[in-house]
C-alpha cells in the first residue's frame, strides 16, 4: 500500500522537476536576451545607415548583422530540442505560440537586412520592423516570467522581464533620436514620443528596482551618474525642449548615438549579471530541493526496516518489551511534521508567487486596455497610455483600476473613429 511519506517524496521529485524545467527556461531567457541587444544594435546602425544615405556606419553595420546572425543560431539551437520534447519547459501551451511568432520574424530578417543595404527603407520603416521582432522576444521572456512557478524564480524573471524592456525602449529612443538629428528637427508629435520612450524607461527600471535585490539596484544607480549619461541628458534637452521648427544638428547625431551606445552596452552588462544571479539561484534551489529528497528518502528507508522489525516481532509471538526503540511513532511524528511543513511551505509560496504575478496582470491589463482604446478610438499605442495616465491622475486612482474599467465598458464602445 502507498504510504504518506511516498506522496511526499513523490511531491519533492514534482518539485525538482519544475526547477529543473524553470532553469532551463531561465538559460532560454539569458540567451534571448544576446540576441535582443544584438538586434538593437543593429536597428540602430541601420537607422543611421539608412538616415545618411548609406554614408555612415556601413562597416559597423555589416559586422553587426554577422554578431546578430551569430546570437539568432544561438536562440534556435536552445528552441531546437523543444519540438521534441515540449515538456523541458514549463507553460509551453502560452510560451510555445510567442515562439513561432519570433521564428517567423527571423525567417524574415535577411529581406529585411537586403532592403535596408539598398536602401529601399526609410528609417522609420526599418525601427518598427526591428520593434515588431524584439517585441516578439520580449513577449517570450514576459511569458517564461508569468509561468514560473516558484516565487523567488518568478520574481527575478520579473525583475529581468522590466529591465530588458526598459533596455528596449533605451535602444528605441537611441534609433529615434538619430532619426531626429540627421533629418535636422522635430515636430510636436515626434517630441511627445521621445518624452514617452524616456517616460516608458524610467517605468521599467522602476519595477526592476523593486524586484531586483540592493546590490544590483545600487549599481544600476550608480551607472546612471556617468558622464556619458550627463551627455546623453545634454542632448536630450537640445532635442526635446527646443520648440517645433528649431533644426538640430545634424553632426550631433553620430554623438548621440554614441552615448546611447555606451548606456546601452553599460545596461547589458547589468543584464548579463541579472541572468548569473538567476542561474545561480535555481541551482542553489535544486542542491537544496535534492538533498531534501535524499532526507525523505532515507526516512522511507528507515520506515520499511521499521515494518520489517515489527513483522519480526509479530511472529515471534511475545509482543517487543519497553525497551525495545518505537521506530512507529517516531516515524509517525516525523512524517507528520514533514506534511506540516510542506504545507507552510508551499502556502506562503502560493501567497508570495500571487504578489509577484499581480505586477505582470496589471501589465496585461493596461496592454488590453491599451488596445481596445487604440482599436475603438483609432489612437496610437503612446496616446492610449497617456490617455489613460491622465484619466488616472484626473481621478486619483491607480492605472490599472482606470485600465479594468475600460475594459469592463468594452461591450458599450462602438466601433469606428471617435474624436480623439
Amino acid at each position: 500500500m502507498t504510504s504518506s511519506l511516498g506522496f511526499l517524496i513523490a511531491a519533492r521529485r514534482c518539485e525538482i522537476d519544475e526547477l529543473d524545467q524553470l532553469a532551463r527556461t531561465s538559460e532560454l531567457v539569458a540567451t534571448v536576451g544576446r540576441l535582443v541587444h544584438a538586434l538593437q544594435r543593429e536597428r540602430g546602425l541601420t537607422n543611421v545607415f539608412l538616415g545618411s544615405g548609406g554614408q555612415r556606419y556601413a562597416a559597423e553595420r555589416v559586422r553587426q548583422i554577422a554578431e546578430s546572425r551569430r546570437q539568432e543560431a544561438q536562440v534556435r539551437a536552445a528552441l531546437d530540442p523543444l519540438v521534441s520534447d515540449p515538456r523541458r519547459l514549463a507553460g509551453g501551451a502560452r510560451l510555445f505560440p510567442r515562439v513561432a511568432y519570433v521564428l517567423q520574424g527571423l525567417d524574415a530578417l535577411p529581406a529585411l537586412r537586403a532592403r535596408a543595404q539598398a536602401l529601399q527603407l526609410s528609417p522609420e520603416l526599418a525601427t518598427a520592423a526591428f520593434a515588431r521582432l524584439l517585441a516578439g522576444l520580449l513577449a517570450v521572456v514576459f511569458e517564461a516570467a508569468d509561468g514560473a512557478t516558484d516565487p523567488d524564480i518568478s520574481r527575478w524573471l520579473v525583475a529581468q522581464f522590466n529591465f530588458m524592456q526598459g533596455k528596449e525602449f533605451a535602444g528605441q529612443e537611441r534609433a529615434f533620436g538619430a532619426a531626429a538629428f540627421l533629418r535636422g528637427g522635430n515636430s510636436d508629435a515626434q517630441r511627445q514620443h521621445w518624452l514617452h520612450l524616456i517616460e516608458s524607461q524610467e517605468r521599467c527600471f522602476g519595477v526592476f528596482r523593486d524586484f531586483s535585490n540592493e546590490a544590483l539596484g545600487s549599481r544600476w544607480q550608480r551607472s546612471q551618474a556617468t558622464a556619458p549619461l550627463a551627455e546623453l541628458e545634454r542632448l536630450r534637452r537640445i532635442a526635446c525642449a527646443s520648440p517645433a521648427g528649431t533644426v538640430l544638428d545634424a553632426e550631433l547625431g553620430p554623438s548621440w548615438f554614441e552615448v546611447c551606445s555606451q548606456r546601452i552596452d553599460a545596461m547589458q552588462a547589468i543584464e548579463e549579471e541579472l541572468a548569473e544571479e538567476l542561474r545561480a539561484l535555481c541551482g542553489r534551489k535544486m542542491t537544496q530541493a535534492r538533498a531534501e529528497l535524499q532526507r525523505d528518502e532515507a526516512l522511507e528507508a528507515q520506515a520499511v526496516q521499521a515494518g520489517d522489525f515489527f513483522a519480526e516481532a509479530d511472529a515471534s509471538g511475545p509482543p517487543p518489551s519497553a525497551s525495545t526503540p518505537t521506530y512507529g511513532r517516531q516515524l509517525d511524528r516525523s512524517v507528520l511534521q514533514m506534511v506540516q511543513e510542506q504545507s507552510r511551505r508551499l502556502q506562503a509560496m502560493s501567497d508570495e508567487l500571487q504578489q509577484v504575478r499581480a505586477t505582470l496582470n496589471e501589465r496585461k491589463v493596461v496592454e488590453r486596455a491599451k488596445g481596445l482604446l487604440m482599436a475603438h478610438r483609432q489612437l496610437s499605442e503612446e496616446e492610449a497610455h497617456k490617455m489613460l495616465r491622465q484619466t488616472a491622475m484626473n481621478q486619483n486612482r491607480r492605472l490599472v483600476d482606470v485600465a479594468e474599467s475600460v475594459l469592463a465598458m468594452a461591450d458599450f464602445l462602438p466601433l469606428g473613429t471617435a474624436p480623439r
